[in-house]
Order: C-alpha cells, then structure tokens, then sequence
C-alpha cells in the first residue's frame, strides 16, 4: 500500500470518531460568523467616529484662534457637519447590514448580503480617504492664495517660524503641513488596512464557503 492509500485509510478510519456536519450546520455556523464579522464592523466605526468627534475637542486654543483669523472657521463646521451626517449614515447602513444578516433564511440571501456589506464598507473607506485628500488639497491652495494672511496669522499665534525668512515661510509651511497631513493620511490607510481589511478578507472567505455550498 503507498503513502497516499495508507492516509485514506487512516483518515476514513478516524473519520467516524467525528460527528458529520450537515448543510444547516455549516449554514448555521456561517452564518453565525458573517453576522458577528458585520456587527463588529458596526462597532469599530461607531469607535472611529467617537474618536473624531473627541480629538475635535482637544485642538488648542491657539490653533482655534488660527482658524477663526483664516476665516474658515465657518467653512470648517460646515464640513464638519456635513462629515458627520455622512458618517452617521454609513453607521447606520452597517447597523441595517448586520440586521439583515441576522434574519437571513437562505445560501443565497446571504451571500448578496455579504456582498452588499463588503461594498458598503468599501464606499465608507474610500469616502474618508478621498474626502481627507481633497481637504487636504483645498486647505492648502486657500493657504497659498491667502499666503500675506497666512504669514500674519502664524505669527500672532505660534512663534514656531519666527526663525524662518519672511521670503521661505510660505514655502516651509506648506512642505511641513503636506507632510504632516500625508503621514496622518497614511496612518488612517493603515488602520483600515488592518481592521477593515482584515474584517473584509473574512467575509470574502465566508462568501466563498456559501459558494461552495451552491454548487
């Protein structure tokens, strides 16, 4: 007898010291596993929005002050209002997801759930990233055009350019914030790649069981 016989043989031996697992059980499992994938992705975005909404909270006073000499601090609430309704409808698609999944009967039902959940949280990642990259571009072409106002209004609230020529000052400060906003930028990416990504990849493995189930 080979190797490959030999392990049939030990495998259909052991075999029947296992309870066989049904359709419904599997289902069931999958099912079980898909629902508390969604409803942490429900959790973990109420998190992020929490976390927003208190490091909003925490800018200094001096930075404030900077804004409000800018004049966009009126454009800054508005966006910011703007965000967060958007964010609270995201929330509560996933909230809706996670519903769904829950009282889902069949293979098919939820697998397009699955599908639909997948696809809502990819819309939600790139709305924050393209929405932070657009700000980012925005802000700092108003700094550009406004670069006396800009100049004045650093100045009257931080002393951390005091030692740069009148002459470099826009450009240093508008290298310094591209960079700090990329490596937030980056930062953000990379905490959706984790989580996010990690949370979708397990869903995908899950749609790919049900498919097999189908076939």
């Amino acid at each position: 007898m080979d190797e490959l016989e030999l392990l049939k043989s030990k495998w259909q031996s052991q075999e029947q010291k296992f309870p066989k697992l049904t359709f419904n059980d599997i289902y069931k499992m999958l099912l079980k596993k898909s629902s508390s994938i969604v409803k942490w992705i429900f959790y973990i975005s109420i998190g992020e929005l929490l976390f927003w909404a208190t490091l909003s909270f925490l800018v200094p006073d001096s930075t404030q002050d900077f804004v409000t000499e800018m004049g966009l601090d009126t454009i800054f609430l508005v966006i910011n209002i703007i965000h967060y309704c958007v964010f609270a409808f995201f929330i509560f698609l996933f909230w809706k997801n996670h519903k769904k999944i829950q009282t889902t009967d069949s293979v098919g039902t939820l697998m397009n759930n699955i599908l639909k959940t997948r696809q809502t949280v990819k819309y939600f990642v790139i709305y924050n990233i393209g929405t932070t990259i657009l700000l980012m571009i925005g802000v700092n072409i108003f700094y550009y055009v406004n670069g006396d106002a800009l100049a004045a209004a650093v100045k009257h609230n931080t002393h951390q350019y005091d030692a740069i020529p009148p002459e470099l000052f826009l450009e240093k400060f508008l290298l310094l914030n591209i960079i700090g906003g990329a490596i937030m930028l980056a930062l953000v990416l990379l905490f959706y790649f984790l989580v996010y990504g990690f949370l979708l990849k397990r869903l995908k493995r899950n749609y790919k069981e049900l498919q097999k189930m189908e076939m």
